[in-house]
């Protein structure tokens, strides 16, 4: 359900995102997920100003631990695995968190929470004597609202298969503590009022918005396969506790591999960093954001094809405007304000797709006052593509992309098409038209276009 957007705060938008649980390196799925808020928090920015963006790691965690060896204890695996998302998000040009807290840094602040749920009559202890003493769980039949954010009832829900079911009142019970096991690291526990133990997950992020943005905040987001049971227990959890907590709700669609959903299992789990060796980053944050962030996302050889070409048509143009612009023109561009059909389709609901067809639109009107040599109309073309592409962030001239976004291969050609032109200015002069004419139609023959204009000869890929 869409709904208008209306901060609590207009100087400053407040946005808390579930991040990852750093048990294995990242995948595909995970780059969309943070690119869907990359987005939001752009485009936030630019409506509001300031955004406070918080989004956590989560460094303690069942899987965590399962997949910790003798050799790399899960605090060493956790780090590694935090420093692989960082790398990989940076890769696609993903705006660094305001705050990234890790859930074992805000240990008390959960604590403290599970302590007013048992206080308001919201949570309870196992038993001392039973096989899950140490264990705390969330009642959720204390709470008449639970479900409402995925609109089940509870009797219609599975079981909670987060702890030992032999401590709960419930089956649906859901653990805010865990007592510590004799098979468990003893480092991947913490004191406590009911024994050493440590977090269960659905506590850690309601304990760390509190914590960053406090009781009541703008946008929750993550990922689709997040509303229940985790997003269901936090806000039933936060709700319980007498927070106003989140006042709107996001979620990102999923990601299918040639049609497929993506599972190992299948065999075609896509790591970040193989689709990032294999494509330019700019590539990679353009095909993922090109469909609409709530829907489901296939990757493909052909969708980064689509978008390496994309990406190349958009290219080709700035370059070309660049050379026909001078100094006096940078206050155009600098100033420029995004095309209104551009705002409309991001204004709702962040209509990525349609505000990148306007992005094309403006690339094709551009090229043609280029063609027609109406530097006015090429130069405005250019300030509206320019400011779309650095909202969206997907900009192939941009530093970031380390030389215009086509990585070694390109600045390899680069050097190659060069060497050829200069060789074929050298025919031509000399009147060798026929070589002249040997060495375009080589270059042709590659793909490559070449353009002669007043300044020089510039090539582009076709």
């Amino acid at each position: 359900m869409l709904r208008e957007f209306v901060p609590l705060d207009p100087a400053n938008v407040t946005v808390y995102v579930c991040g990852p649980t750093v048990q294995s390196g990242p995948h595909i799925g995970h780059l969309r997920a943070a690119l869907a808020f990359d987005i939001l928090r752009r485009w936030l920015a630019h409506r509001y100003g300031r955004v406070t963006f918080v989004r956590n790691v989560t460094d303690i965690d069942d899987k965590v631990l399962a997949n910790a060896t003798d050799a790399e204890p899960w605090w060493a695996l956790a780090y590694r695995m935090e420093r692989e998302f960082t790398a990989a998000y940076e890769g696609i040009g993903i705006l660094a968190p305001t705050y990234e807290p890790r859930a074992t840094a805000s240990i008390p602040q959960m604590i403290a929470l599970i302590e007013e749920l048992i206080a308001e009559g919201h949570a309870y202890a196992a038993p001392a004597d039973s096989v899950a003493a140490g264990d705390v769980y969330f009642d959720v039949r204390s709470w008449a609202a639970y479900g409402e954010l995925t609109r089940q009832s509870i009797d219609d829900m599975e079981p909670a298969a987060d702890a030992e079911p032999r401590g709960k009142r419930d089956p649906r019970d859901f653990a805010l503590w865990k007592g510590t096991k004799s098979d468990e690291p003893a480092d991947a526990a913490w004191d406590s009022p009911w024994g050493r133990g440590r977090p269960g997950w659905h506590i850690e992020c309601s304990a760390m918005s509190r914590r960053y943005l406090g009781p009541e905040f703008d946008i929750h987001g993550g990922g689709l396969d997040l509303r229940f049971p985790h997003h269901e227990n936090e806000l039933a959890q936060s709700s319980a506790a007498g927070d106003a907590f989140a006042r709107y709700w996001v979620h990102n669609g999923l990601v299918t591999v040639d049609g497929q959903k993506m599972s190992k299992s299948l065999g075609n789990f896509v790591l970040a960093s193989d689709v990032l060796a294999e494509r330019a980053p700019v590539v990679v944050r353009y095909a993922l954001l090109a469909a609409h962030y709530r829907s489901s996302l296939d990757v493909s050889n052909k969708a980064f094809d689509e978008a390496e070409a994309a990406i190349e048509r958009i290219r080709a143009f700035l370059e070309r405007a660049l050379r026909t612009l001078r100094d006096a023109d940078r206050d155009t561009i600098i100033h420029a304000a995004p095309p209104a059909r551009f705002v409309a389709a991001m204004d709702d609901d962040l209509g990525v797709p349609q505000a990148l067809g306007v992005v094309h639109e403006r690339v094709r009107e551009g090229n043609s006052a280029l063609d027609a040599e109406n530097a006015s109309a090429a130069l405005t073309a250019f300030a509206d593509v320019a400011v779309m592409l650095g909202i969206l962030g997907v900009d192939p001239l941009d530093p970031q992309w380390g030389g215009g976004g086509g990585g070694p291969e390109i600045g390899a050609l680069d050097t190659l098409v060069r060497t050829m032109i200069e060789q074929r200015a050298r025919a031509r002069e000399t009147k060798d038209w026929a070589t002249a004419d040997r060495i375009r139609d080589a270059v042709a023959a590659a793909g490559i276009t070449l353009e002669d204009t007043p300044h020089g000869t510039h090539w582009s890929l076709s």
